[in-house]
């Protein structure tokens, strides 16, 4: 009871005198405190959307051009050509205002109108010099004058001092390539995928819809890019991830891991709440648009950095047809799960974020509660990790009213999920291959149903300190995480620390309300429709297989010295891997980003080309020269780098042919070429992890501080998922999936393979041949 009465605001009773009535001060100040957090950041919000709204000029110019249009009506000079004169005429306030001051009026109104038309011909200026992108054509280390020109220019429009959105309406918008060209682009992607009667066979079916269908629906396409920000971005969020019905967990979502040799302390709750606040600084600069606009890696152009909204407070819903993201503008607390239970954790008090010593006291709170599950309660979240129809129908069923209708707005509404996993998991030097295998595996499913897969990202603390994350895709794209995941280890070891005894540091102040269970009533139907869900989804990570290693024969730093691209270099390692472990070439799909243009997202370099494939057979082939292959070698990485920028800037083949795809679906008509592209299996699927924030961590002087990066599931039931990370110049971490039902694949396998590769693409260049002798 005394819990109880503390929870409320005041008391009454009704006497023979009258009410009684007794206010809790103490309470009336916390809401007080909440309130005043909540209209702060309204008015930050407020301010930050009026401040992004005029970039790339700033408040303050408004000011000073006030003040010259002031200055020269005084020294008899009219710099309006009559038009502050014609604005004096039209005022409708003449009887109220003397002649002076109906000047200085009309002169505030011309020099607002002055300022608002500069505003816009900067920005016009800036969108037009960032639709350039010859820059990136041009050979590495050799800047043309016309490109240092243009670069000048777009460092004097770009402004001082942006914020996180600032560039978003100076960036050009998605063009749409023409017809002729992605089909020209799309026979050469596949011609080593065919033989000779297969690729004529294809030729004639794009032939056919070049000539017939694709203007008809090219025009539609043309159009929605003319009216919308993006002409992908949507059609892509619903179709590709929204709509579909499988389940997210493995099919969709990912992981990012800890440092790969360190960790911080063995303490389960103290790390938690070192992590925790770091991710809720994190999310507060975001709030404030504090963190800096995403750049091009050693540019200053500028990338879209719309996909960063919704990084916190965010949830997928499930819909019987097709999803939907629900994003909350704030949410004051984190949902916690341990051992079967749901917490709700208050991370404000009195409007203060509670500091690091004290969220340890809260998660210590709930290791300590031994307390049971609830019927139900243990395996509740496996509704998320199982196919999304029969989520949608069991929360339609048992989750609109009474406990498990506000126990699950609770869950929805936090600023993340938090899972206090009581396994232990990271590198162990007696098993090094086995553990980060399971260290893949368990952030990657878990339990299937100890992660809210739902949440935009779910935090994982285990036993041992070691700390993880798993993301749902939807929202945005793997280096948006990556920032933010970078942000959070760097603060938690260089800035928030832990004293000598592995706690966190600091003291806690005054007293915070306690974790929260969250109650539910489940019923022995819902129980059937959590254990369905789990049974599916057991079965798909059950049928996962993980080979996590890092590379450290050679990194960055030597590749570089062969003049070739390092990523180009990997790429051309994989064709060559895959190939020695398959006997034959496959459809390769490498991500690639469109953030150059308003809210773009990704695209596919197709990464089996004609001169991969020719500098692999020549690897296969024991007569061939080191001479010829070094040779072919250097061409398709040539290759690969000119696909990577047609992708980046707006000239790939995949989206293309997706939206035309949707648009066919649209006007119910069929088109045999578009039903075979868009139903092709990618048996190789790859993406590079980028480190962004490296001025963050000092590998020189701390080498042991290197990110472990973060993988994928497989995406064809017979094929690879391949994600690595160059840390670093010394070290590649990869992280390598596929199915065990996939008899053809095996990730320990293709792992060798991939390093066997690698060693012997650099032994083909002098620098690799000086290593070997070493």
């Amino acid at each position: 009871m005394a819990e109880a009465h503390q929870a409320v605001a005041f008391q009454f009773t009704v006497t023979p005198e009258g009410i009684d009535l007794r206010l809790s001060h103490g309470v009336l100040k916390q809401i007080f405190l909440s309130g005043l957090r909540s209209w702060k950041k309204r008015f930050a919000r407020l301010k930050n959307t009026f401040v992004t709204g005029v970039y790339p000029a700033s408040p303050s110019s408004w000011l000073f051009v006030v003040i010259t249009i002031m200055g020269t009506m005084y020294a008899r000079v009219d710099p309006s050509m009559g038009m502050i004169g014609k604005i004096k005429e039209q005022m409708p306030v003449s009887t109220y205002l003397s002649h002076q001051g109906q000047s200085i009026l009309s002169a505030l109104l011309f020099s607002t109108g002055l300022w608002l038309a500069l505003i816009l011909t900067m920005r016009f200026i800036l969108k037009q010099l960032l639709s350039y992108h010859g820059w990136m054509f041009e050979q590495h280390g050799h800047m043309s004058v016309s490109t240092k020109l243009w670069l000048t220019m777009v460092k004097i429009f770009s402004g001082r001092k942006p914020m996180l959105y600032s560039f978003q309406a100076c960036l050009p918008r998605l063009p749409v390539p023409s017809i002729k060209a992605t089909m020209q682009r799309y026979l050469e992607s596949v011609k080593p995928l065919m033989d000779d009667d297969q690729f004529k066979r294809m030729t004639a079916l794009a032939k056919d819809f070049e000539v017939n269908l694709a203007p008809r629906l090219q025009w539609y396409l043309r159009l929605k890019s003319w009216w919308a920000s993006n002409y992908v971005s949507d059609w892509w969020e619903e179709y590709i991830y929204l709509r579909g019905r499988s389940p997210i967990m493995v099919n969709s979502n990912y992981y990012a891991m800890d440092f790969l040799y360190v960790t911080p302390t063995p303490i389960q709750a103290a790390r938690a709440g070192n992590t925790v606040h770091a991710l809720l600084l994190y999310r507060r600069k975001l709030s404030r648009e504090e963190i800096k606009p995403s750049r091009v890696p050693g540019s200053i152009i500028p990338l879209c950095s719309a996909q960063w909204e919704r990084s916190f407070n965010t949830t997928r819903i499930p819909r019987e047809e097709t999803d939907v993201i629900q994003h909350y503008v704030d949410s004051e607390h984190i949902v916690v799960y341990h051992r079967g239970r749901f917490f709700r954790v208050w991370v404000y008090v009195g409007g203060r974020l509670l500091k690091p010593r004290e969220l340890e006291v809260q998660f210590q709170r709930i290791l300590d509660d031994e307390s049971p599950p609830q019927p139900g309660e243990e395996k509740l979240a496996a509704l998320t990790a199982g196919d999304r129809t029969a989520w949608a129908k069991a929360r339609e069923s048992y989750f609109k009213s009474g406990k498990n209708s506000v126990a699950l707005d609770v869950v929805e509404k936090a600023a993340f999920f938090l899972t206090l996993d009581d396994s232990e998991q990271g590198l162990r030097n007696e098993d090094p291959v086995g553990s980060l295998d399971a260290y893949a595996k368990s952030l990657l499913h878990g339990k299937c149903y100890d992660r809210w897969f739902d949440k935009s990202f779910t935090f994982i603390v285990f036993k041992n300190g070691k700390v993880g994350l798993n993301a749902e895709h939807s929202w945005a794209d793997a280096p948006i995480i990556g920032h933010l995941w970078e942000s959070v280890l760097a603060t938690d070891c260089f800035q928030l620390g832990y004293n000598a005894e592995g706690h966190c540091k600091g003291e806690t102040d005054g007293v915070q309300p306690s974790p929260q269970r969250l109650q539910w009533n489940i019923s022995n139907e819902c129980q059937d429709a959590i254990s369905c869900s789990l049974g599916v989804a057991q079965a798909l990570a059950d049928d996962v297989d993980f080979h996590v290693f890092p590379f450290k024969d050679f990194g960055k730093g030597l590749i570089k010295k062969c003049k070739t691209s390092p990523d180009a270099f990997i790429q051309v390692a994989l064709q060559l891997a895959h190939y020695r472990d398959k006997r034959k070439f496959c459809l390769t799909y490498e991500a690639s980003m469109t953030r150059l243009f308003r809210e773009g997202r990704t695209e596919t370099v197709r990464s089996c080309t004609v001169e991969s494939s020719n500098f692999v057979l020549a690897m296969m082939d024991p007569s061939q020269k080191d001479e010829d292959r070094l040779k072919l070698f250097k061409v398709a990485a040539d290759k690969h780098q000119m696909l990577y920028r047609n992708a980046m800037t707006g000239s790939g083949i995949d989206r293309h042919l997706f939206c035309l795809y949707v648009v066919s679906k649209y006007l119910q008509v069929d088109s045999p070429f578009l039903k075979e592209v868009l139903s092709e299996p990618w048996r190789l699927s790859t993406s590079q992890t980028p480190v962004q924030l490296t001025q963050l961590f000092d590998l020189v002087n701390y080498p042991e501080y290197v990110s472990c990066g973060g993988g994928f599931g497989p995406v064809a039931d017979d094929g690879y998922g391949v994600s690595y990370i160059i840390v670093g110049e010394d070290l590649i971490n990869f992280h390598v999936s596929c199915k065990y039902s996939g008899h053809q694949t095996d990730a320990h396998r293709f792992g060798g393979n991939i390093r066997r590769a690698l060693n012997d693409i650099l032994a083909l260049f002098p620098v690799g041949k000086s290593n070997q002798k070493k």
